[in-house]
Order: C-alpha cells, then structure tokens, then sequence
C-alpha cells in the first residue's frame, strides 16, 4: 500500500502527540505518588472526626514547670518553625532510652511521678488509689488522637489502652540534636509537660518514633495544636527539623497561621 507524505507526516504528528500525552500522564503519576507519601496519605480515605482541637498543657495548681534549656519563643508556631535549623538525621545506633533518664521521674518535684501528673492533667472524673493524690486508678478522656471517648482503668493490661505520648519522640528527638543536651536537659525533655500528652495506646504505637513528615494524628481538629507542640519542644530545646518534617509542618501550619507556640501556663 502507498502511503502519501501527507499521511505520513500527520501519523507522525500524532504519533508524538500520543507521546506527549503518555509523558504528562506519567510526570502526573509520579507527583501524584510523591503527594500520597507526604501529605497525601494523612488525608486519603480520613473520615471526619469530631476530636478535640488541642490537649491540656499545664494545670499551676499542682503541676510545676519543667525548665527547658530556652523559653519557648512567644508568638506563631510558623514563625518559630522558620526559625528552626534545617538538618540530616544523626544515626540513632547509640540510641537508648536510658540517654533520657528513668522514665516517669517526679522531674518538677511535687511529689507525684510524671506519668500520674499528665494522667491527672488530662483525664477528667479522676479517681486516685486510697489515701494518694498520685496514683491515678481511674478517669475519663475525650482522647486526642482518634477523637474516641475513652475510659482509663489501671492494671496489668487495661493501663496499656492510654499511653503518654512524647510528642517528639524521644529517638527522634536523638537524631535531631538532643545528643549534645546535658543528661539533665535530656531527663527535662523527656518529662516536659509540653511534650507529653495522654492518648489511644494504638495510635501512640502507630506512631512510634515518626516525626510530622509521616505520622499525623487521624483527628484532624488537633493537627495545628499537634504540630505546634513539636514546634514548640524542638525550639524550647535546641532540635533541629529535617527538610521533609519541616514540609509537613508547614503544610499544617498554613491552614492555621494564628496557631501560636505551646507554652506551659
């Protein structure tokens, strides 16, 4: 068969336009990958949740403040994440809880551990064992995290269901400068009001050691308040963000730029 150069030349014209086209449906494909693995995959498939929009700091009737290493700057939590060193994770091969002292120690001296004050703080209805006003048995929350409405009842296994969170984690907090911190100001950073906070033991599971560039909480009412905790803890004690974790927090922030930083009050 003959084929005119007419023909030939516009079965080519379309040929590369077929080309063109399969070339920005993949440059789509990938970004619309890199967008899931970021921010994506923290709003995908999320039913909206009637949570809480932010959890208890500070309670000056019993609680004493944790002195940090710097106050926490005042004003917005954005202008405080610019502010923020912009490093590399350090390797966490030498990690070890025990860099942050025993867990749970009455830090602000007043007499109760630091587990039973942020229960205390951010349970309502709290029953203590007889004769303590530091032993929390019992108590009700309207957790942070999920939105759930939980009940918390000590023992063996059913303490497991509320766990306190540290709001940067304490590995990460390692890799992202709190090697340099005295063992006192790493023993502040692990019993720091600001930094811990009553919630759903799955979702503190879930979470573990990541940072806001890959674990946000699934109540989306708390994400502004959240991520200016993490702000707040990693400049009141000299960390650092990486360049993706300063992404996802900005990504945050910017739907709430009012959001100020989390101080003890």
């Amino acid at each position: 068969m003959t084929v005119s150069w007419r023909a030939y030349r516009r079965a080519r014209r379309r040929s590369r336009q077929a080309w063109a086209l399969l070339a920005v449906l993949a440059v789509s494909a990938v970004g619309s990958a890199g967008w899931f693995f970021t921010a994506g995959q923290f709003a995908a498939a999320e039913p909206a949740i009637a949570g809480p929009r932010e959890a208890p700091v500070f309670d000056g009737t019993w609680m004493k403040p944790v002195i940090p290493v710097h106050a926490v700057p005042q004003g917005s939590a954005l202008t405080a994440l610019e502010r923020l060193s912009v490093k590399g994770r350090a390797p966490k091969d030498n990690y070890q809880r025990e860099a942050f002292g025993q867990a749970w120690l009455d830090v602000d001296r007043n007499g109760c551990d630091t587990r039973n004050d942020i229960l205390r703080r951010d349970l309502t209805a709290v029953g203590f064992t007889e004769g303590s006003k530091c032993k929390v048995v019992s108590g009700s929350i309207h957790e942070p995290y999920t939105g759930k409405a939980m009940e918390f009842r000590r023992g063996p296994e059913s303490s497991k269901e509320i766990q306190i969170d540290h709001v940067v984690a304490l590995s990460d907090a390692w890799q992202k400068g709190a090697q340099g911190l005295t063992p006192q100001q790493r023993q502040s950073l692990a019993n720091d009001p600001i930094n811990l906070i009553a919630a759903d033991g799955p979702a503190n599971q879930q979470k573990s050691a990541s940072d806001a560039a890959t674990w946000l909480p699934r109540n989306k009412n708390i994400r502004c308040h959240y991520v200016a905790r993490q702000v707040s803890v990693k400049a009141s004690y000299g960390l650092w963000v990486t360049q993706p974790e300063k992404d996802a927090m900005k990504r945050v922030l910017d739907s709430c730029p009012d959001q100020p930083t989390i101080t003890a009050r």
